[in-house]
C-alpha cells in the first residue's frame, strides 16, 4: 500500500493469493528439509507435510506451482508447470506459476546439493522427478477425497482437466471443491507415475500456451524496474574507469547540486548517487568528481594479452586429462595438423542491464531482483549486514534475460545495492539500476580463450592422437563453488566438452594454462562449451581437410563410442540436405556439440557478400534432450540459443585498451539484428530418457558450423572470433 492509502498490484495480488488459498500442498522429496511455519500454516487441519511446497489448490479450482527456478526468458515457468500438470490432469487455463522464496532447505536445486538457483539448464532436469511426484501426490489425495466423500472405490475414480468423477454414481466436482478435504488427508507414502504413453501435456505437438505470455504481452509481468516501495530512492554507481582501482577521493558538491539527488555515498564498488528518480541519479553521477587511486589497477591491454596467451599456448600447461601419450603418438604420425584458436571477452549484454531492490528495516533485509543464485546472494548479504540468512528475504521476479550474469559467483550486483541501503543507514528503500554502459563496462565477462590443438593422421586419415592446451581465466577459483568446482587446480569449466571428447582419436591429452589478468570474469550462456565446443568442431573439420574426407563422413567414423552424438549428427545432415548441390557461392557447415547432457548438431547454410561479411541463410538443429516435456519450448529455445550464438560469432568481442573497456552499448557490441536471422528448423529426436536441459546447448555448435562453412567456401578455417574474412580471403 502507498502512502496515500492506494492499494498496489504487488498488494492486490498479494491479498488474493491469500485470500484465494484452500489446499497448500507439500512433498517429502528427496533433497527437501522440513517445512517452515508459513507452509504448515496455510495448509489445512491434519498432520504437516513434511517438506517442501510446490503446488497450491484454490478453492476457485486455480492450481498454482511453486517454481523454484528463475523465469528469464528460457520458459522455466511453462515446463516446471507443464510436469505438475500432467500427473496432476490439471485443466491448463487454470495453472499459474509463482517464484518460491529463498530457501534452500525446500527449494534446493537438487544437482547443486544443498543450493537453490537457476543455471546450468538445470530447471528441468533436476525437477523432473521431484514435480511429477508432487502432481502425482495431489492427484490421489483429490482422488482419496473423493472417494471418502462419495463412499465409492477410490479405483473407479478418474480424474481429468481439473475435474474428478465417478461414473457409476455421476459424482463430479472440480479441484476446489476437494481442496479442503485432501488438505486433511495423510499424503499416501508412494504413488504411481503415469504411463508416458498416457501424457497429454508432455511432449504434447500443439504448443502449450506459455504460463508468462499474457503478463508479459500485455505488460502487467514485474520485472525489478516496476517495483515501487514507499519512500524508495534510486541509486547509480560510479564505478573505477580500470578494473582494480579503488575510490582515492571524491567531490559531491556538484552531483548534490543536480535537482532530486538526495545523497552520494561511498560503497566499496565506487561511489552511489541516489536521486528521487533515475534521471536525477544519472545526472548526479555525469557530475560528480571521482579521484581513483589506480595504483593496483588493470592497465593491459587485449593486444598484449593476446600475446601473453599465445606465448603460454606454446607452453607445457597443467595435465587436465591424459589418455594415453600423445606427444609420442603424435610422433609416430604421418601427419600432424597444428591450429591455435583465439576467443575474446565476451558481455552478456542482456535486455534487462542489471538492477535490484534493497530494503532494510529492523526485522531484516528484503530484496527484489531477477534472482537466479538465491543461497550465494542470501548468504553474501547477509554477512554484509551481520544478519542471519534466513533474515534476508528474496522475492523472485521475472528477469530480463540473464545469460548467466545474474548468476554472479560473487553476488556483486547484489551486495552493491545493499552496501548503499548500508551506507545510508537503512532510511530509505533503495533500486540501484545500471545504465547499459555500466552493464557493459563493468566486467564479469566470458573470459578470453586461446587454443592450441595437434592432432595426428594415420596414413589412411585416422586420428592418432589429439593433443589440446588451454588458455585462459577460471571462473571458479576464488568463488564460492571452488572448493567442488576445482581439483587440483582445474577448472573443470575451463576443459568441459574437451576433456570428455566423443571422438576417437587414440591417445588423448589435455592441458590448462589459468591465468589471473585481472579482468572480471563469470559463466557465460553455455559456459565453457562457448570455446570449446568451437575449437574442437571446427578443428574436426580440419582435420577432414586433411583426410580429404567429408567433415560429416569423417565425424560418423569417430562416433562409435556416442550413439547419442551420431544421433543429432545423423538427423542434422539429413535434414539439411548435406551433400546435395547448393545455389553457388554457398556452403554448408556442420558442428556437433553435447552440453549439459544435452546433445545438439547443427548444419549452417552460408554465403559470403563481396566484402567478405558472412550471411548465414539456414541453420538445421537436431537436438537430443530426453523426453521433450514442452516441444514448442524446446525449438524456441533452440532458435533463441542459434541466434544469441550466431551474434557472438559474427560481432560479439569485448576490448581493452590500457586497461579501458571500449565497448559501452549495442552501436559498439554489435547483436544479430531481425533481418540477419537466418531460417532455422529445429528437429527433435524422440526419447524416453529424462529430460536434460535446453538454454543453453543451442549455442555452442553455430559458430564452430558457420566457420566450417566459410572454410568450405574459402579453403581457410576461422580461428579467431569473430568471424572476420577479408576481401583477398573471400
Amino acid at each position: 500500500m502507498t502512502a496515500t492509502g492506494e492499494v498496489t498490484r504487488r498488494d492486490f495480488i498479494r491479498v488474493g493469493v491469500t485470500a484465494g488459498v484452500g489446499l497448500t500442498l507439500a512433498f517429502y522429496l528427496p533433497g527437501c528439509g522440513p517445512a517452515d511455519k508459513a507452509a504448515k500454516g496455510a495448509a489445512a487441519a491434519g498432520p504437516a507435510f513434511e517438506p517442501n511446497a510446490f503446488l497450491r489448490i484454490g478453492q476457485d479450482g486455480s492450481v498454482t506451482v511453486i517454481s523454484k527456478h528463475l523465469e528469464m526468458g528460457q520458459g522455466s515457468y511453462t515446463g516446471l508447470a507443464t510436469i505438475v500438470a500432467e500427473e496432476l490432469d490439471a485443466d491448463w487455463s487454470r495453472v499459474r506459476v509463482e517464484g518460491a522464496p529463498a530457501d534452500a532447505k525446500r527449494y534446493n536445486n537438487l544437482q547443486w546439493g544443498q543450493a537453490q538457483g537457476t543455471g546450468g539448464s538445470s530447471a528441468i532436469a533436476n525437477s523432473w522427478e521431484q514435480l511429477r511426484k508432487a502432481g502425482a501426490t495431489a492427484r490421489a489425495m483429490l482422488v482419496a477425497a473423493a472417494a471418502a466423500d462419495w463412499s465409492v472405490p477410490a479405483g473407479e475414480i478418474t480424474v481429468e482437466n481439473g475435474r474428478v468423477r465417478h461414473a457409476g454414481s455421476r459424482r463430479e466436482a472440480g479441484f476446489g471443491d476437494l481442496a479442503a478435504k485432501a488438505a486433511a488427508l495423510t499424503p499416501p507414502a508412494d504413488v504411481t507415475l503415469k504411463d508416458p504413453g498416457t501424457f497429454r501435456y508432455i511432449g504434447r505437438a500443439e504448443p502449450l500456451p506459455r504460463t508468462d505470455a499474457v503478463e508479459k504481452s500485455r505488460g502487467t509481468a514485474t520485472f525489478t524496474q516496476d517495483v515501487q516501495l514507499d519512500g524508495m530512492l534510486t541509486a547509480v554507481v560510479a564505478h573505477p574507469p580500470l578494473f582494480g582501482a579503488t575510490v582515492k577521493s571524491f567531490d559531491a558538491a556538484k552531483a548534490k547540486a543536480v535537482p532530486g539527488v538526495v545523497d552520494v555515498v561511498q560503497i566499496p564498488a565506487g561511489v552511489a548517487v541516489l536521486g528521487k528518480s533515475f534521471w536525477s541519479a544519472k545526472k548526479g553521477r555525469d557530475a560528480l568528481q571521482v579521484d581513483w587511486d589506480t595504483s593496483k589497477a588493470v592497465t593491459l591491454g587485449s593486444a598484449e594479452l593476446r600475446e601473453q596467451y599465445l606465448a603460454l599456448a606454446g607452453k607445457p600447461g597443467k595435465t587436465a586429462h591424459r589418455e594415453g601419450n600423445a606427444e609420442a603418438a603424435l610422433g609416430r604420425a604421418a601427419r600432424v595438423v597444428d591450429a591455435t584458436y583465439e576467443f575474446p571477452f565476451l558481455s552478456h549484454a542482456a535486455m534487462e542491464p542489471l538492477n535490484c531492490v534493497v530494503r532494510i528495516d529492523g526485522e531484516g533485509c528484503e530484496i527484489w531482483n531477477g534472482e537466479q543464485m538465491q543461497t550465494a546472494d542470501q548468504a553474501a548479504v547477509a554477512k554484509l549486514l551481520g544478519l542471519a540468512p534466513e533474515k534476508v528475504t528474496l522475492h523472485m521476479l521475472y528477469a530480463g534475460g540473464s545469460f548467466g550474469r545474474r548468476a554472479n559467483p560473487q553476488a556483486d550486483y547484489v551486495l552493491e545495492a545493499a552496501s548503499i541501503v548500508k551506507a545510508i543507514g537503512g532510511r530509505a528503500p533503495v533500486k540501484m539500476v545500471w545504465t547499459r554502459e555500466d552493464d557493459m563496462r563493468a566486467g564479469w565477462y566470458r573470459p578470453a580463450y586461446v587454443h592450441r590443438v595437434r592432432a595426428g593422421l594415420d596414413r589412411s586419415g585416422k586420428p592418432v592422437a589429439w593433443s589440446q592446451r588451454i588458455v585462459g581465466q577460471s571462473i571458479l577459483i576464488g568463488s564460492p563453488f571452488e572448493a567442488f568446482a576445482v581439483k587440483d587446480g582445474i577448472d573443470f569449466s575451463s576443459v568441459e566438452g574437451v576433456s570428455d571428447l566423443p571422438y576417437t582419436v587414440g591417445a588423448l591429452n589435455v592441458e590448462l594454462h589459468t591465468t589471473t589478468p585481472g579482468v572480471p570474469v563469470q559463466w557465460w550462456r553455455s559456459v565453457g562449451h562457448t570455446h570449446t565446443g568451437y575449437a574442437t568442431e571446427v578443428f574436426m573439420d580440419e582435420l577432414a581437410a586433411a583426410a580429404k574426407q567429408d567433415p560429416v563422413a569423417f565425424r560418423r567414423a569417430l562416433l562409435g563410442k556416442s550413439p547419442r552424438h551420431l544421433g543429432v549428427l545423423e538427423l542434422a545432415a539429413e535434414k539439411s540436405g548435406w551433400g546435395t548441390p547448393l545455389p553457388g557461392g554457398r556452403a554448408r557447415g556442420i558442428a556437433v556439440h553435447k552440453s549439459f547432457d544435452t546433445y545438439v548438431a547443427e548444419v549452417a547454410e552460408v554465403s559470403l557478400a563481396d566484402d567478405g561479411s558472412v550471411k548465414v541463410h539456414r541453420v538445421v538443429c537436431a537436438v537430443d534432450c530426453g523426453v521433450a516435456v514442452n516441444p514448442d519450448v524446446i525449438r524456441a529455445q533452440m532458435e533463441g540459443g542459434i541466434a544469441f550464438g550466431l551474434g557472438a560469432a559474427l560481432y560479439g568481442e569485448v576490448t581493452l585498451d590500457k586497461g579501458v573497456v571500449q565497448q559501452s552499448n549495442f552501436h559498439q557490441y554489435r547483436q544479430l539484428r531481425l533481418p540477419e536471422m537466418p531460417v532455422v528448423e529445429v528437429h527433435i529426436i524422440p526419447s524416453a530418457e529424462p529430460p536434460t536441459g535446453v538454454g543453453e546447448p543451442g549455442v555452442p555448435p553455430i559458430a564452430p558450423a558457420v566457420a566450417n562453412a566459410v572454410f568450405a567456401l574459402t579453403g581457410q578455417p576461422v580461428r579467431k572470433l569473430p568471424i572476420r574474412v577479408t576481401r583477398a580471403t573471400a
